[in-house]
């Protein structure tokens, strides 16, 4: 059974960092492209960034763009979200999930497996 557990969220004043993990289980990691996504109260899911099985292919929202930084570690089947000059915009829960494919997509439809989200809250 796949399952996909997201660490590292926090609480963090404007121009912070935090570093989200995406853990795999029950399955090879190195098979799905992994994509991170975001909700904010009362917006819309938003796909943030997605990094391709091989991870030779990397997508970033313009929002994201500068500021975070996507990787993997498919030997520790993890995938890693470096997420620097946060800003407050950046607020939301954040979600991993895993598409059995070898590029990435921003349709959330086309991913196989969620993990439970992990809250960023950036605040002064």
């Amino acid at each position: 059974q796949l399952q996909l557990v997201e660490s590292g969220g926090g609480s963090v004043q404007p121009g912070g960092s935090l570093r989200l993990s995406c853990v795999a289980s029950g399955f090879p990691l190195d098979h799905y492209a992994i994509g991170w996504f975001r909700q904010a109260p009362g917006k819309e899911r938003e796909g943030v960034s997605c990094i391709s099985s091989s991870g030779g292919s990397i997508y970033y929202a313009d929002s994201t763009k500068g500021r975070f930084t996507i990787s993997r570690d498919n030997a520790k089947n993890t995938v890693y979200l470096q997420m620097n000059s946060l800003k407050p915009e950046d607020t939301a829960v954040y979600y991993c999930a895993a598409r059995p494919r070898y590029y990435c997509s921003t349709r959330g439809g086309e991913y196989a497996a969620w993990g439970q989200g992990t809250q960023v809250t950036v605040s002064s």
